[in-house]
């Protein structure tokens, strides 16, 4: 599998950049690229925005090669467009046979929970899947090869746009991971998630 860890956002609501909040014994974005490093991945990515200095200085700080990372050129046209940066980017091994859809600020969700994502993306790799908690989906996104580069010339306007495309296809693995219902977005927000979620991680 492929990683494509989305980390090109404004940070807009949280006032500064929230990838480089510390996360236990490093930062919010070094803590999601050491859960996929551990989970044996074949290949990890970061979308970064191409105007951003924090994000690629931060990656350096981290030791992540420059040569996987992707830089998108228009971050202000949302989450989408980083993720369609990620499937034309030609700097991906041919071999790899899924994509994982992962977004730059989840540092609060069990490892378990992506173990179980990726367990069942194994046992059924022709659907697309998704965590699910009280049946409600959410990142990360396992991709299937060829959906994933569809998203070169897809007319969606939106990931969930696109999957609605592939109904069939769609696969929920159900968790019993509260972080998959909280979203870091303000100061309040993290301070919250690391006295709630920090020690589960």
């Amino acid at each position: 599998m492929g990683v494509l860890i989305l980390a090109a956002g404004s940070s807009r609501r949280m006032q500064q950049p929230k990838l480089l909040l510390l996360w236990g014994d490093t930062s919010v974005l070094g803590h999601q690229i050491r859960i996929w490093q551990r989970l044996a991945i074949g290949q990890i990515a970061v979308v970064c925005a191409a105007t951003d200095a924090t994000v690629p200085a931060e990656l350096d700080r981290l030791q992540f090669p420059p040569a996987a990372r992707i830089f998108n050129p228009q971050p202000e046209q949302g989450m989408f467009s980083s993720i369609r940066a990620a499937a034309g980017w030609d700097g991906w091994k041919t071999d790899l046979a899924h994509f994982v859809v992962a977004l730059g600020d989840q540092p609060h969700l069990r490892k378990e929970t992506f173990r179980a994502l990726l367990r069942q993306a194994a046992a059924q790799p022709e659907k697309i899947w998704q965590p699910s908690r009280r049946g409600q989906p959410h990142h990360p996104v396992v991709l299937p090869k060829e959906l994933f580069l569809a998203l070169r010339t897809t007319t969606a306007e939106t990931l969930k746009e696109f999957l609605q495309g592939f109904p069939d296809r769609l696969a929920n693995c159900e968790c019993a991971d509260p972080g998959l219902g909280f979203d870091i977005d303000t100061p309040a927000d993290y301070e919250r998630a690391r006295a709630e979620f920090l020690r589960q991680t």
